[in-house]
């Protein structure tokens, strides 16, 4: 892939989170454009919607989509992932080649993703403290790709109380949660204001990769 950065691009590794992987600037920017113009074929087909709250029906604060497979969704009968869009009824359109090829190198997995979450943050959006537990592949990791304006990332540990540590996700950063971090609390805590080159309005957007249903490579 054209866009790689393998010699310049960063990989830091938290200490307190085994399986945790930030690759920082791992898209330059004629590769995030590139994504951006993928996510716009997504919404043609597939457009944001807001999902609500379990049981409560609250709206939540982040509009979303998916393409792949199958779709995460939530409102007031519980999370699942499921086939068709929410609103439009049609199935979501297909995983992208490029993110293909991105959970191919980082994953470190061989069971292909079978979900991509499109994710937009508004410059007041967040995301509480939360663990992805809605996947019968557990050990699968979740690939995250940042694209926008910057994201204040919050990465705790396996129990709620656990403390936590915060640093900011910038455009074309990837990050991997693998191994233990895989089930470990993280959350967004605030999304910078400022105008971002990269889309036509402020805000961030978040691609998220998940392989949902089990794997066996025996098969």
């Amino acid at each position: 892939m054209a866009h790689m950065l393998s010699d310049a691009r960063e990989t830091v590794a938290i200490a307190t989170a085994p399986g945790f992987r930030l690759l920082r600037h791992f898209f330059d920017e004629a590769s995030q454009r590139a994504l951006i113009n993928v996510v716009s074929d997504v919404l043609r087909t597939a457009p944001l919607y807001r999902a609500a709250m379990p049981r409560s029906g609250a709206p939540m604060g982040v509009v979303m989509t998916n393409c792949g497979r199958l779709g995460w969704v939530s409102d007031i009968n519980g999370y699942r992932y499921q086939p068709l869009h929410p609103v439009t009824g049609l199935p979501w359109p297909p995983m992208p080649t490029p993110l293909l090829d991105l959970w191919s190198e980082v994953s470190g997995f061989e069971g292909a993703p079978e979900a991509c979450l499109v994710n937009f943050y508004a410059p007041k959006t967040r995301l509480g403290l939360h663990v992805d537990a809605d996947e019968d592949a557990k050990f699968a990791p979740v690939v995250s790709v940042s694209l926008g304006a910057a994201g204040l990332f919050r990465l705790g540990g396996a129990k709620r109380t656990d403390l936590t540590t915060r640093f900011w996700l910038v455009s074309g950063d990837v990050v991997v949660l693998g191994g233990a971090s895989r089930r470990f609390f993280h959350g967004v805590d605030r999304i910078d204001p400022a105008p971002s080159p990269l889309l036509d309005q402020p805000g961030r957007v978040n691609l998220t990769l998940r392989r949902v249903t089990r794997f066996d490579p025996a098969q």
